[in-house]
């Protein structure tokens, strides 16, 4: 008999053309995230049950842009860089579940099909887009992490302007904010192949860095403005007060998460 191999699909003889490789995971990226506050009933209406809203500052949100490259535990990819090089942009929230408080991701762009796949493993609700951030460089007319550095980033979708934004460095800082800084509660769906049955995966599930380092996080301000569109729905989390905005560069790795909850098997 055929034994099929890869972690995702297409699944061959030799697995050289699974979609993505088996975890884990291992990334370098440029972060620039733009905290903001909105309305708290705007993000009550993106957790399903049985998520709650965050106690504290449950208005807050975080849109990040990250320009990554990626690869599995071989590094392989990094010198093929088609298959390692992407960038994303990514609005999340803070919820809470039975009394612990977790970052959630509720809209996310990506411009690689392998992006999309891992987050379909994930949890996260990743759609195609077009993501472009300014890059930092010692030399040449590119920003200096220095005060008065400024950065621009850009979000676009199905031809449509989704958000962009100017973020100008004030000082190093402590931290790279708050919202994105807990583990993060996803759901894995997959509908039924037969109509009307449902879901056929339907789990609630937390996970994070296996391991993390970062450089010196800077903090300023930012300009965001967010735009409607047809097909999305990023601008209904509307700015109401500007929190801060910060650039590091971080390596992060992923290797797996824990099942919380399941249909079929209730709270773990």
């Amino acid at each position: 008999m055929t034994c099929l191999r890869g972690f995702l699909h297409p699944k061959t003889p030799t697995g050289d053309s699974s979609l993505i490789p088996e975890p884990p995971w291992h990334y370098s990226g440029d972060l620039l995230t733009v905290e903001y506050r909105t309305d708290p009933a705007r993000v009550r209406e993106l957790l399903p049950a049985p998520l709650e809203l965050a106690e504290e500052d449950p208005g807050a949100v975080a849109l990040i842009w990250a320009d990554w490259q990626s690869c599995s535990t071989s590094g392989r990819e990094l010198l093929d860089p088609v298959l390692a090089q992407y960038k994303e942009a990514f609005a999340v929230v803070r919820c809470a579940y039975r009394g612990r408080t977790y970052t959630r991701c509720v809209y996310i762009w990506v411009d690689k099909d392998f992006a999309v796949a891992r987050g379909l493993h994930q949890g996260y609700p990743k759609k195609l887009g077009s993501i472009h951030q300014t890059r930092p460089h010692p030399y040449g007319p590119a920003p200096r992490l220095a005060a008065g550095a400024r950065f621009g980033a850009t979000l676009a979708a199905a031809d449509r302007r989704l958000a962009e934004a100017v973020v100008t460095l004030r000082a190093p800082s402590e931290h790279n904010g708050f919202v994105n800084s807990h583990p993060m509660a996803h759901h894995r769906w997959l509908p039924s192949i037969e109509k009307g049955g449902g879901l056929a995966l339907d789990e609630l599930v937390e996970s994070g860095a296996a391991s993390f380092e970062a450089g010196q996080p800077w903090v300023g301000q930012a300009e965001l403005e967010l735009f409607e569109a047809p097909t999305e729905e990023l601008a209904r989390l509307e700015i109401r007060e500007p929190i801060a905005a910060y650039y590091r560069q971080v390596g992060v790795v992923w290797d797996g998460g824990r099942l919380l909850e399941s249909r079929t098997s209730g709270p773990r």
